[in-house]
């Protein structure tokens, strides 16, 4: 009995916490809860029928599971999101109900939260006033969204890396333990030319590598580093 509540308790703390959800009244929130299940995906997970997402509605409860697209033709990548500890997925098929081509694989052992995608809806239904919080959650996925190809198009590898590092600077357990080839395909890049940069930086005092994980060792050689590759391109 414990251990139902513990979890109960646990699973209503993750949609406290998640941005959908912050503003909503326990009543409102409990309702909502009953409809929620647990699965557990192991690392490498790869989820890629497109029709689970029309139909279904996940919450990420521990872990990171990467959202991409991939060229078959040419095996190129492109990882769109690193979705962690409370966020969702997959909000198009929520908001227009059109099957979205993108796929999903898990990079740790994760658990979500999900609940059926009609029951979501007829949620809302009954509480409209909570439309605004998903469509903020959406507007800031849109900015974030515009901020990758703007960068992916006008901004050298040197450049996205450091981004890449700088945004995550008070996070860095969302990227620090990943292998090369995965912040490649965050900025656009190969693994072979990550490496690269990486191993530059490291050399120059900027980050510190070890077992696999990137410590940065000095926020202002970094963003100084930064400025000075804006100037040298312009």
């Amino acid at each position: 009995m414990f251990d139902k509540d513990f979890i109960h308790q646990n699973n209503y703390t993750v949609l406290q916490e998640c941005g959908l959800f912050t503003d909503v009244p326990e009543e409102h929130l409990k309702l909502l809860l009953k409809n929620f299940y647990q699965e557990k995906w192991p690392r490498q997970t790869c989820l890629v029928h497109c029709e689970k997402f029309l139909f279904h509605f996940y919450i990420i409860k521990n872990g990171r599971v990467k959202m991409y697209h991939t060229d078959f033709d040419s095996a190129k990548e492109h990882t769109i999101f690193l979705l962690k500890k409370g966020d969702v997925f997959d909000l198009f098929c929520l908001l227009d109900g059109i099957k979205h081509k993108a796929y999903y694989e898990c990079l740790d052992h994760t658990e979500v939260l999900a609940i059926p995608m009609d029951k979501l809806r007829s949620w809302l239904q009954s509480y409209p006033e909570y439309y605004k919080n998903f469509l903020s959650y959406a507007g800031r996925s849109m900015r974030m969204l515009e901020e990758n190809v703007s960068q992916l198009v006008f901004s050298d590898i040197t450049t996205r890396l450091l981004h890449l590092l700088l945004k995550n600077i008070n996070k860095l357990q969302n990227i620090n333990d990943l292998p090369d080839k995965e912040l490649a395909f965050l900025i656009g890049s190969s693994r072979a030319v990550v490496n690269r940069h990486l191993q530059k930086m490291k050399k120059m005092g900027f980050i510190k590598i070890s077992r696999n994980k990137v410590q940065v060792e000095d926020v202002s050689l970094l963003m100084q580093h930064l400025e000075n590759n804006r100037i040298n391109k312009n």
